[in-house]
């Protein structure tokens, strides 16, 4: 199951949406260009989140139906609100576990959730049950430790203060968000065609604190970090992370890097 829904705080969509969510949606859209599916398809968006993805599918690709699923209620009772579409199911559900019978997708995708499973090569045979043959399966994470550089940033100034940061820290955690790793992944679960590519997306702050609220407040493992702090630890955060992101004022730029990860059933 997912690691962590209630202590990274996916717990409120909106929260979500104003601060990571907001890149999201670019990430989804130049995947979905990627994968280049054509329209009238049927769609399982696992660990759709506030519907990103899902939205992007429907926009992007006209599809018959899409299924959507999410281990966090919250987050679905958000998505369902925010995309009202009778092509779309959102239910609860976990990648381990898929609610849909066998073969029953042309397209399998999941965005920026694979790295948040506990084991996620025993998600890879239920990703494989439920896609038709010829199907695609796809998927996409941060480069945590590389080029997401709002995230890693403020990862290695927590580091610098030598607080209890680790059972947070995503740089850790999720050591696995690269194209080796991917691939390797989705090899060893007998996938064919296995492709990876990386998605970078520019990004531009007027200020460092608009930078700061789209990092370190919502929702997520960096917010919920940063809550656990006290204030005058708080405030030490803050300027280690102006100093790594932002030295010398104004506008702030950084590349967010996803890899993403297909193949061919």
């Amino acid at each position: 199951m997912f690691d962590g829904v209630e202590a990274d705080g996916w717990t409120d969509g909106a929260a979500y949406d104003a601060g990571m969510g907001r890149w999201s949606r670019a990430v989804a859209e130049t995947f979905l260009v990627w994968l280049n599916r054509r329209p009238g398809l049927t769609w399982l968006d696992i660990g759709c989140g506030t519907g990103a993805l899902t939205g992007a599918v429907l926009d992007r690709t006209r599809p018959e139906r899409v299924l959507a699923i999410d281990p966090s209620s919250a987050f679905l009772a958000h998505a369902r609100a925010r995309l009202a579409d009778p092509r779309i199911l959102f239910q609860a559900g976990e990648m381990e576990e898929i609610p849909a019978p066998d073969a029953a997708f042309d397209a399998v995708v999941s965005g920026l959730a694979l790295n948040f499973l506990d084991r996620p090569r025993f998600a890879m045979p239920e990703l494989r049950r439920v896609a038709k043959p010829g199907g695609v399966v796809a998927a996409y994470v941060w480069d945590y430790g590389g080029r997401m550089e709002p995230l890693r940033k403020f990862w290695e100034a927590a580091a610098e203060l030598e607080t209890d940061s680790f059972d947070f820290d995503e740089t850790r955690r999720f050591a696995d968000c690269d194209p080796e790793h991917l691939s390797d992944l989705f090899e060893g679960a007998g996938f064919d065609s296995v492709e990876t590519k990386a998605i970078d997306l520019p990004l531009a702050f007027d200020d460092f604190e608009a930078c700061w609220r789209a990092v370190a407040t919502g929702c997520g493992p960096a917010p919920s970090y940063a809550a656990t702090l006290d204030d005058s630890t708080r405030d030490a955060l803050k300027r280690a992370y102006r100093q790594a992101i932002c030295p010398h004022g104004g506008t702030v730029r950084a590349t967010a890097r996803a890899w993403a990860v297909r193949a061919v059933t």
